[in-house]
């Protein structure tokens, strides 16, 4: 028995229109389902002029934050904005207020970040920005002991 074979001249083609609406529609799809994050903002080392004052004022050479597992953030053990509030304006303010008094009796503002085991890094990031938001420049973490 013969077998028959198909003419060469013949080409098989892939029709890639299908595909390439496919690559489209989900190229869309990811475009509208993300979500933008504003940019850190960035430390500046530049300090500002010094403001004189004729009393000096007592106050504590660092601030400790500490950030809880749950998102909560504390300054010297009061709670500032809740958990879910990504830019801390009362943060700010606060550490904007400590910037001034620092420059006011010409010592440097120190902030020490002291985040829980469990904490989540972008609540992390979320007080560094806050802190170079306030332009203060010199921020140090601490760490917890291993027991």
């Amino acid at each position: 028995m013969k077998l028959k074979r198909k003419p060469a001249s013949e080409k098989l083609e892939i029709p890639i229109t299908p595909m390439i609406d496919c690559v489209f529609l989900l190229l869309i799809f990811f475009m509208v389902t993300s979500t933008l994050h504003r940019q850190e903002a960035d430390i500046s080392f530049a300090l500002p002029g010094i403001a004189d004052q004729s009393e000096p004022v007592e106050i504590p050479d660092e601030q400790i934050i500490e950030i809880n597992a749950d998102g909560r953030v504390l300054l010297n053990e009061l709670e500032y904005d809740a958990p879910d509030v990504s830019d801390l304006p009362e943060l700010v303010d606060m550490l904007t207020r400590f910037k001034a008094t620092a420059e006011a009796n010409q010592v440097d503002a120190m902030i020490t970040i002291a985040p829980a085991a469990r904490v989540k890094h972008q609540r992390v990031v979320d007080v560094l920005n806050a802190c170079a938001a306030a332009k203060i420049a010199n921020v140090t973490f601490a760490v917890e002991e291993e027991m």
